[in-house]
């Protein structure tokens, strides 16, 4: 049975005003976009499903350029359709690159993401921000 949406979103929720941290994921303490992401998975899941390379903040790591896609290929579900609670979102920060951020969403106009010098904050899924999706997922059954 797949997380519910609300169950998701309390997930989540609860890592709101964690600072920003490269390569972190500590609840309260620091992540980055990827450690929020393992956050909620270790929530809903418990252990995560691989070790994570240690990667580059910039946009033009060309060591991992697919690597968040391709683990999110192995992990998460990719759905076609509108934008729905509970999903992740990939998105691309250079049109001509991989996506290299992420965000969860919680309603389909609303996500949570983790910001460079704000920390993980929910924002509107603006105009611009809408045009940088690149993929979409869903969380998978529990016994996946």
């Amino acid at each position: 049975m797949s997380p519910a949406p609300e169950e998701i979103g309390g997930a989540v929720r609860a890592w709101l005003g964690t600072p920003y941290r490269h390569r972190a994921s500590t609840l309260g303490a620091g992540c980055d976009c990827l450690g929020l992401l393992r956050g909620v998975w270790r929530a809903l899941y418990g252990d995560e499903p691989e070790p994570v390379p240690a990667y580059r903040a910039g946009a033009r790591d060309p060591l991992h350029a697919g690597a968040l896609l391709a683990a999110a290929e192995r992990h998460l579900l990719r759905v076609d359709g509108e934008l729905a609670a509970g999903q992740v979102v990939l998105f691309r920060l250079i049109r001509s690159l991989p996506p290299r951020h992420c965000g969860i969403m919680l309603t389909p106009t609303r996500f949570v993401h983790a910001e460079e010098r704000t920390g993980v904050v929910e924002a509107n899924l603006t105009d611009s921000w809408r045009r940088r999706v690149a993929d979409v997922f869903a969380f998978p059954d529990r016994d996946h």
